[in-house]
């Protein structure tokens, strides 16, 4: 799996939560203008960022990286 379908999973998984970008960005410790980065592909999150991620998103880190389809 490429970098380009991990962050694909990532803001698939991101507009799926229904959370706003806002409001996930207070409960993972980054700016709303960070969140808005990672939907558009310019950056990927950190490791202690993506876990964090994961558990907002109610969504298992092998799936974001193709380790899984579930």
């Amino acid at each position: 799996m490429e970098l380009k379908d991990i962050q694909r999973r990532l803001r698939e998984s991101i507009a799926r939560s229904g959370i706003a970008q806002k409001e996930l960005a207070v409960r993972i410790g980054v700016s709303a203008q960070t969140v808005s980065k990672y939907m558009k592909q310019d950056i990927f999150p950190a490791l202690d960022t993506f876990a964090k991620l994961c558990a907002a998103l109610d969504v298992r880190s092998d799936y974001i990286l193709g380790i899984s389809e579930y």
